[in-house]
């Protein structure tokens, strides 16, 4: 983000300090990311469109504003219209934040703005799939919104030199919670029979759990973490100041277009790789017929197998260079994709194979992505640059969704659905490949690393 001065606040000045503050913000990746794994991407793909196809018609249609869609698309719509609104908000909220200094309150709002509707879906029964799409609108947006701010705190609770350890840490807090609720989840789902619930009542206690968790840790950062006061000219803060910043961003960018093209390369992949992240779940279900436990444990081997893919690639870029390695992921992104078109329906062993080959390729694709994009990046700009970083991280992902949905409600196959990603991998694969990285940080006017 952006700062009015010109330049970020400084880190806490003991480390005393920044440890403590350190530890408060390691608990939001721990609360947040729960969200992400057990709602996104197990639980609320298949419910959504339980629910939705409860709703529809004869022709297996549902008419929101008298719109005919396909329920199975709902839930692809639902995420990308989600990402839509983000994209809205992010630069004006990060704008406000800037300007006044005040991350605290605005990371507040958005994070229980989210924790409460995605509470709310334990309300989510019958048809009322409208509903559903709402709170995963809200909760969706509200996610991005506050890893915004989140992510902005680290050049102010960390010295240079301790980025990389704290920002792994955070990462590691949540990939820790996200198992750790899932096996929970998986006690719950399988056991509901003994616990006298029915299954669609043990997935809603699941959904709602997930905005409780998020709601309960993320009181941990908001008492640790303060603000800092920036200097400021005193100008008000309109709507539009945000989209001004971003587009400054983008003008001052051109005048490194090595980085910008990086940029473009890792928004059409990163797209990719976030589709099949919120879609897997839906594929298994819908398509290959797999029950609701196995989606569960496909999912808990992603989230510990990327821990060692993430660790695993940053030795491979030690040997043959990051962008190098990026490559290959993308290769293995498209023939993931390619087996996953041909797997047979009722096959959990295949699809855990795939959720293996997706969690090995998972952290490092994106580690090692944020890794190359910092050394492009011109020195005493971390922070405008990596706002727009931000914003096609998180704010640019609605094509895939969009893509996927529409593939689904022309074909009414999610096999079509899942191989219509593939472009999105091949045409990164492209362009990435088409970036000189090593003149891209040599313009950028930071030294090149021997290996990249």
């Amino acid at each position: 983000m952006h700062v009015a001065s010109g330049s970020a606040a400084p880190p806490a000045k003991t480390p005393a300090e920044r440890r403590r503050e350190q530890r408060g913000w390691y608990f939001y990746d721990f609360a947040c990311s729960v969200y992400s794994t057990s709602v996104v991407t197990v639980f609320l793909g298949p419910y959504l469109t339980s629910v939705a196809k409860a709703a529809a018609d004869a022709e297996g249609f549902v008419h929101p504003l008298g719109i005919p869609v396909r329920a199975g698309s709902v839930f692809a719509y639902s995420v990308s219209l989600s990402v839509i609104v983000a994209v809205v908000l992010m630069p004006v909220v990060g704008a406000v934040a800037d300007r006044t200094g005040r991350k605290k309150p605005l990371l507040a709002a958005a994070a229980y703005l989210g924790a409460t509707a995605t509470a709310g879906m334990f309300f989510l029964e019958g048809d009322r799939y409208l509903l559903g799409a709402l709170l995963l609108i809200v909760a969706n947006a509200s996610l991005s919104v506050s890893m915004a701010l989140y992510n902005a705190y680290l050049p102010q609770i960390a010295e240079p030199h301790e980025r990389d350890r704290v920002s792994s840490r955070g990462w590691a807090f949540g990939y820790t919670s996200g198992a750790l609720v899932l096996v929970l989840n998986l006690v719950l789902y399988t056991g509901h029979d003994s616990f006298g619930l029915t299954e669609a009542t043990a997935v809603r206690i699941c959904l709602a759990s997930a905005g409780l968790w998020w709601g309960a840790f993320a009181i941990v950062p908001l008492r640790r973490l303060r603000d800092r006061a920036v200097a400021t000219d005193g100008a008000r803060i309109g709507m539009g100041q945000g989209w001004r910043q971003l587009i400054a961003t983008l003008k001052d960018m051109r005048r490194h277009p090595l980085t910008l093209s990086f940029l473009l390369a890792y928004l059409v992949y990163n797209d990719g790789v976030q589709t099949v992240i919120s879609q897997a779940s839906v594929y298994g279900s819908e398509e290959l017929g797999l029950d609701q436990t196995t989606l569960i444990v496909a999912i808990l081997l992603v989230q510990v197998l990327a821990v060692f893919g993430a660790l695993g690639m940053g030795r491979l870029a030690q040997r043959y260079g990051a962008k190098r390695t990026v490559l290959g992921s993308l290769v293995a992104w498209t023939a993931t994709i390619g087996v996953g078109f041909f797997l047979p329906a009722g096959a959990p062993v295949g699809f855990f194979l795939l959720a293996a080959a997706i969690g090995l390729v998972l952290g490092g694709s994106q580690a090692l992505s944020r890794s190359l994009f910092s050394h492009m990046v011109p020195r005493g700009k971390e922070a405008e640059y990596f706002s727009a970083y931000e914003m096609s991280d998180r704010g640019m992902s609605w094509l895939g969704p969009l893509v996927f949905g529409l593939a689904f409600q022309l074909t009414g196959s999610y096999r079509d659905a899942i191989i219509s990603l593939v472009v999105f991998f091949v045409v990164g694969f492209i362009l990435l490949a088409r970036v000189p990285v090593r003149e891209a940080v040599a313009a950028a006017g930071n030294p090149v690393p021997e290996r990249i």
